[in-house]
């Protein structure tokens, strides 16, 4: 069972660096990079800490949230554990962001599926995925 969640680990952590990738460059996509940056600016406009005076310039929120999946799904992959751990919990925030984001936006809630079916594998993860120490034996 281990080897099952060390494989969703690993997965997942790729995944997110390859999410955070197209975000910052047209390297991989450029279609994909420009709609993400048409999308940002859309984002940007229902920011959540934009009520408390934070409202980010769309290009550097693309890049922010790039940044921030490409290297907590790097360290998620391949991090020690501690660091797994912590950027389990920087992605699922990201990921409760985006679904609040989409839901504000009044987006089908098929566009929110992407990022539920990854917050929930994030969650699953924190909950289920760490092995426990051994045991010592008596003797």
């Amino acid at each position: 069972m281990a080897a099952a969640f060390t494989a969703l680990r690993v997965l997942l952590g790729l995944f997110f660096l390859l999410a955070g990738a197209v975000k910052l460059s047209e390297l991989l996509s450029a279609e994909l990079h420009r709609h993400m940056s048409s999308e940002f600016v859309r984002f940007a406009e229902v920011f959540p800490l934009k009520a408390l005076g934070f409202a980010p310039e769309p290009g550097r929120y693309l890049q922010a949230v790039g940044w921030v999946e490409a290297v907590a799904g790097l360290l998620l992959a391949f991090g020690p554990q501690l660091l797994q751990e912590i950027s389990n919990f920087i992605l699922s925030v990201l990921m409760i962001g985006a679904i609040y984001t989409l839901l504000v936006l009044r987006e089908p809630l098929a566009m929110c599926a992407p990022a539920s079916v990854c917050l929930g594998l994030l969650l699953l993860l924190n909950i289920r995925g760490h092995v426990d120490p051994p045991k010592p034996k008596f003797e």
